[in-house]
């Protein structure tokens, strides 16, 4: 043994294709991989083999596919149904913004009805439209008009106790008179104008305001007394009537409420006047009215 022997750990290289089977085969390697080299004695199927291919599916040329598509002539004339639209709609926005123009320079103000909320018959909002050092007026002013509605129906009541005990009816359709023509007209004649004078700051509005409101308290001081110079005998619930109907104890009771609220609206429209006119010639708006009631003449003289 030479001292120089080779390892005899080393493995004997072998070389596959000294194989007779592996010269003999399709060209396929009937080794294993890895460290040591085997043969595969099993079968392997010829590369030329190949899979049976499915079976095609029927074809109909005759077939059509129903897709919904717009001819490009209906799309034409949509867009121009669709353009036409628009032209119409940007005409009509600028016919309502020319007259809300024309409005807004005439001096015209649009009042929405929204008072009483429940079935809005007037336009009342003084918390928006008022300002904030006037809205106290104006509430007071308010309730001056709402003491009249009041005070009107109550002497409807009064008026027809007094009818049922025997004073005839002539009475209480001027009790009925006097609500129709007295509620509208003080909300016409002055509380709208003190209203519109308030958030115009009109002098001329001031003074429609305090003419009527000079009447309406007229009225009401006349109907806490109620002497039977004017209205006929008892259609206003005063002070004369219900001294006169203290025999009839329920009627005479109404007549003196009727009295008591005749009183208090008195009262309260004295302090509106009041308060309205220092402010009015607190503002210089009466030397304002002069300047238009002289312009208004020269006008007239012209």
């Amino acid at each position: 043994m030479s001292r120089y022997d080779s390892n005899p750990f080393e493995e004997e290289e072998v070389n596959p294709f000294s194989d007779p089977a592996v010269r003999k085969g399709s060209g396929q390697s009937s080794y294993g991989g890895g460290a040591f080299y085997t043969t595969n004695t099993g079968s392997v199927p010829p590369a030329t083999s190949r899979l049976s291919p499915l079976s095609p599916e029927p074809y109909d040329r005759g077939a059509t596919i129903d897709i919904p598509l717009d001819s490009a002539k209906d799309l034409k004339a949509k867009e121009k149904e669709l353009q036409a639209k628009e032209a119409e709609l940007k005409k009509r926005e600028q016919e309502l913004k020319r007259k809300e123009d024309v409005i807004a320079r005439s001096g015209i103000v649009i009042e929405e009805k929204n008072w009483p909320p429940y079935f809005p018959i007037i336009h009342h909002d003084i918390a928006n439209e008022i300002p904030i050092h006037l809205q106290k007026m104006q509430y007071v002013a308010f309730t001056t008009f709402l003491g009249l509605v009041l005070c009107l129906s109550w002497n409807i009541v009064a008026v027809t106790t007094a009818w049922i005990k025997g004073e005839g009816p002539t009475i209480w359709f001027l009790a009925i008179i006097y609500f129709i023509s007295g509620v509208p007209g003080g909300y016409v004649l002055w509380y709208r104008p003190l209203y519109r004078a308030m958030r115009t700051d009109s002098a001329l509005k001031f003074g429609w305001f305090f003419m009527f409101y000079l009447l309406h308290i007229g009225f009401c001081i006349f109907a806490a007394v109620a002497p039977p110079i004017i209205f006929k005998g008892k259609s206003l619930a005063g002070i004369l009537p219900a001294i006169d109907l203290l025999g009839h104890a329920l009627v005479g009771i109404f007549y003196f409420i009727g009295f008591g609220l005749f009183c208090i609206e008195s009262l309260l429209s004295v302090w509106v006047i009041q308060q309205v006119y220092m402010y009015f010639r607190g503002s210089g708006k009466a030397v304002e009215m002069k300047r238009e009631a002289a312009t208004r003449t020269m006008m007239a003289a012209l």
